[in-house]
């Protein structure tokens, strides 16, 4: 036998589920001869690629991981010092190795089935209460996108909170010393809508002006000052004016809570709080405020409810107020959360507790206390007076080339503006840092450093009464128990425990598109080349993320057809509001600034009604036929009716029933035609890499999702990624940064607050597609087809599939029509629930229709794996069979008592007309294997008629006890 040395294991056939004998034995259950021949049975020819993704050779894990750790070392990780709301931190271990890198936790979905996701939750709730508690507010949401986004949030949202006193006001005012990043996503969100921003100094603010209706300090500020505002926030109250703060969190342990001086809202990162800096995110933004806003505040809220036996449970609070839901009435398109990092924030609170991070706190300000009493020794200006963790300090202009030459050479940034230099402490500064600091201001002097030893013993915490911290915070047990390494181990895995994740089964989400996230993809996260990294760090200091960058880029051009990419929106729904912005910005450099109108199918994700209401669109919506495709006629009809207004069609492909639709080109050619642009959903591009593509089908501009499409894990409901691909004619107005160069020469303003988004989490879809080479991304489309076809086939004889393509294929996803089953009392919510004894999640329930189930495989999953899921299936039907045969109980039934829970099950008082084998072993395999929910159904009704959102008292456990 001879041995092929080149023989070695592709990437590719790890992350495809299905072999080759698994492929035929499909193909034939399906009717199929080939795989080319489905493939040309469900994807139009008209629209199919006529040539290769031009991309490099697929690596092997080995090799990708070796020359990937080459080009990161090209970044050049300097000791930063330039804050701006971004912070080194120290991850603790027992975080960084048990969840950051830990797939339980960072492979699985939104918590829409909380039964089996009470880990998350209460880590989550962990979340919240720390927000709440430090920022002193009523309410607090499970985290936003970033800083930038979620001060924009709170701008809109008090916008439309509005009383009737300013019933017409439009002004929202923005202290000058807000972070420059911030005020762009402020100036990207405000003019849409009409809102007017006015940027100045909170000294000169006119609260008595008629049209201002809100205000946004910084605190402490970019300057580093702390400011008692409790007087202007009373004023503002009598003027019927609003506040918003944007509250540093570490430094909210020594200050006043926000809460504590008036605060309508108070938004801010939880970054320092053990997430790396990554070159701007991913971080868990945060957005507390008053109860009287909770059915306005924008984003997911966890809050603790109860299960059928009452016992105490967790799920997502007040879920039909989520903003998208509302559609075009949406005043945010927030669908994501940023649940893995802010689950991170949330173990650094409980792991260092109040007094923890009290002391990292005055750490971190003592550092920066010693700092500038040295640099007045050294003869130099610091006016910092009420400061936290950062410090100005006046410099001669010549001196200050010679102060940045020194610091770069001692491998240190700072920040400069003008005659100043600003200095920014944290958690991961020592002594030798700071004499590292004094010696380059030294040096620029030409004198020697003062003695840091005898100054470090004269350090206090001196400031103004009125901003010293007097409440208590963080007094829960949760955040007093697990200082030790071994009991925060313990409680991190107890939580992890209780959530169903990828590493359980198949999550079959539609539209979601829950992948493989795989080990050699996920590597490079961590790596402090990448992790460490400021996001405005000098350019030249990150070639290997500019690398990464450019051929990122030009991959994902390929792949979409398009001429550039911006990688700056931080989720999908960012990425929709980004690319309608693009459109936007397009249409008024023509001087077309009338083109408002935006067609949408009835179909359509909730998020691109919501998106074009804030890119300040007028929606239409436009028919679907019983098949579910959009109805061309309506749609030339609304075309043809304002063309002249006519801004954008958003169109999701393959469509969001899940069918390739044939006319797709005549549908961009009608919008072309009555002078519209055409954006395409890219939530469905699963379905289309390598097959076809946005460019080739006819549409301006994608978003993409790299968390579903692309391998970014979704972490329990975050982070995402959603960049903009576009057609040339948009690349110029692609969007900028106030701080870093990005985006096309007439870029729209902001987007994200970081210039490339999630920065840190780019390398994991850079990994998927170096490694799987462009036969191999269409491979995968092509299994991904397969196995969508495959579980079809097994079920349709079963249960009606509402919607099929012109040949009967299915694309990547199917919807299972369930509706029929509420003749006997059986709802789609029952099916769902009882899933989780089989041991799978749901898929996505009633969405786009009601009563349905939206099935997506992946094309990870083997068709071993798919099997099981049918079975499962199959089986629910016949026990719903049972009950239209009326052999079992119309509302005694495993479905309707579905989930049942190990305690449910050892009760001695087992009442119900079935066995407990068949509850909790409904098939053979379940035996092997068996997840257990922790709670029982859960009364969501409940929950929402008794908001509670942060840690549950330990007295709630006695009387439940007792």
């Amino acid at each position: 036998m001879k041995i092929n040395l080149s023989n070695a294991v592709k990437f590719e056939s790890r992350h495809n589920g299905p072999t080759d004998a698994e492929i035929t034995a499909m193909l034939e259950k399906i009717g199929a001869s080939t795989l080319e021949e489905l493939i040309n049975q469900t994807v139009p020819k008209s629209i199919q690629l006529e040539r290769p993704l031009d991309l490099p050779a697929a690596k092997l894990e080995s090799e990708f991981l070796k020359d990937f750790k080459k080009l990161a070392s090209k970044n050049k990780v300097f000791k930063s010092f330039i804050g701006l709301g971004y912070y080194d931190t120290l991850v603790p271990g027992v975080i960084l190795r048990n969840v950051l890198e830990n797939p339980g936790w960072y492979t699985a979905y939104t918590p829409y089935q909380a039964e089996i996701a009470q880990g998350r939750l209460e880590a989550l709730i962990n979340f919240q209460t720390v927000v709440m508690e430090l920022t002193g507010m009523e309410l607090a949401n499970a985290s936003l996108l970033d800083e930038g986004t979620a001060a924009a949030e709170a701008m809109n949202m008090l916008f439309a909170v509005k009383p009737r006193e300013k019933k017409n006001a439009t002004k929202f005012f923005v202290d000058e010393k807000v972070f420059p990043q911030t005020k762009a996503v402020l100036e990207t969100r405000a003019e849409p809508v009409g809102i007017e921003l006015v940027f100045g100094s909170i000294d000169s603010l006119d609260l008595t002006d008629e049209n201002l209706y809100g205000v946004l300090f910084q605190y402490p500020d970019a300057d580093g000052e702390a400011r008692d505002y409790s007087a202007l926030v009373a004023a503002a109250k009598e003027n019927n004016v609003t506040t918003a703060f944007a509250a540093d969190l570490l430094a909210l342990t020594l200050l006043t809570a926000p809460g504590e001086m008036g605060a309508d809202v108070v938004v801010g990162s939880s970054q320092r709080f053990g997430v790396p800096m990554g070159y701007g995110g991913p971080h868990a933004g945060f957005f507390a405020t008053k109860e009287a806003y909770k059915r306005q505040i924008p984003g997911r809220i966890i809050g603790v409810s109860q299960d059928r036996e009452g016992n105490k449970a967790y799920r997502m609070a007040l879920q039909t107020r989520e903003q998208h839901i509302k559609r075009e009435k949406a005043t945010s398109n927030i669908c994501t959360a940023q649940v893995l990092l802010a689950v991170m924030a949330s173990f650094y609170a409980v792991y260092h507790g109040p007094k923890g991070l009290k002391n990292i706190a005055l750490r971190t300000h003592g550092l920066a206390k010693l700092t500038a009493k040295a640099l007045g020794q050294l003869g130099y200006e610091v006016p910092s007076k009420n400061y936290f963790d950062t410090i100005k300090v006046k410099i001669e202009s010549k001196s200050l080339n010679a102060i940045q030459s020194l610091a770069l050479s001692s491998e240190m940034n700072f920040r400069y503006d003008y005659d100043t230099v600003f200095l920014s402490f944290d958690e991961a500064k020592t002594l030798e840092d700071i004499a590292a600091v004094v010696e380059v201001f030294a040096k620029a002097k030409g004198v020697e450093a003062p003695d840091l030893s005898a100054l470090a013993s004269e350090i206090e915490l001196v400031l103004p009464e009125g901003l010293v911290r007097k409440s208590e915070y963080l007094t829960h047990p949760v955040f007093n128990d697990y200082q030790s390494e071994h009991e925060m181990l313990r409680y991190i895995k107890r939580l992890e425990n209780k959530d169903l994740s990828l590493v359980h089964s198949m999550i079959s989400l539609g539209s979601c598109t829950m992948k493989l996230n795989a080990t050699a993809e996920m590597i490079p996260v961590t790596w402090p080349e990448f992790g460490q990294m400021h996001p405005f760090a000098p350019t030249d200091q990150t070639a290997g993320y500019q690398e990464l960058f450019a051929n990122l880029r030009h991959w994902l051009n390929e792949i979409t057809g398009f001429a550039d990419t911006s990688l700056q929106p931080n989720s999908g729904a960012q990425g929709e509001f980004a690319g309608l912005m693009v459109i936007r910005a397009y249409h008024q450099s023509r001087g077309d600034y009338h083109r408002n109108v935006a067609l949408i199918p009835t179909s359509a994700h909730g998020t691109n009604p919501a998106s074009a209401v804030m890119a300040g669109m007028k929606v239409v919506l436009v028919k679907c036929d019983e098949k579910g495709n959009i109805d061309i006629e309506d749609l030339r009809e609304k075309a043809t009716a304002h063309a002249k207004d006519l801004s954008s069609l958003l169109v999701t492909y393959p469509s969001t029933h899940g069918v390739f639709e044939v006319a797709i080109q005549e549908i961009c050619e009608i919008i072309h035609e009555n002078g519209g642009q055409v954006y395409m959903d890219g939530a469905n591009m699963n379905a289309q890499v390598g097959l076809t593509s946005p460019g080739r089908i006819g549409a301006d501009v994608c978003h993409l999702n790299l968390h579903k499409t692309f391998c970014i894990p979704h972490g329990g409901g975050g982070p995402g990624m959603g960049p903009i691909c576009v057609a040339s004619h948009l690349a110029p107005f692609l969007p900028g940064n106030p701080v870093v160069k990005a985006g096309g020469e007439q870029a729209v303003s902001s987007i994200s607050a970081a210039p490339y988004g999630s920065a840190s989490i780019l390398p994991i879809s850079y990994a998927y597609i170096a490694m799987m080479g462009g036969n191999g991304l269409k491979n995968a489309t092509k299994m991904a087809i397969l196995n969508a076809n495959y579980i079809k086939e097994r079920l349709k004889d079963h249960f009606p599939i509402l919607y099929t393509g012109t040949q009967g294929r299915a694309a990547h996803e199917m919807i299972v029509d369930c509706r029929a089953f509420k003749e006997v009392g059986v709802e789609v919510e029952d099916i769902a629930k009882r899933l989780m004894d089989y041991g799978y999640h749901a898929p996505t329930v009633s969405f786009p229709v009601a009563g349905t189930l939206m099935i997506e495989p992946t094309e990870s999953e083997t068709k071993a794996e798919l099997d099981k899921f049918c079975d499962a299936l199959l089986s629910i039907r016949a026990e719903i069979q049972e009950i239209e045969d009326g052999v079992a109980d119309k509302v005694e039934n495993v479905l309707k008592n579905a989930p049942h829970t190990a305690m449910m099950v050892l009760t001695d008082d087992w009442n119900l007309p079935y066995s407990r084998e068949k509850a909790v072993y409904p098939l053979e395999y379940v035996k092997a294997n068996k997840f257990w929910p922790t709670v029982r159904r859960i009364d969501s009704a409940f929950g929402d008629r008794n908001l509670i959102c942060s840690c549950i008292p330990v007295e709630a456990y006695a009387s439940e006890e007792a």
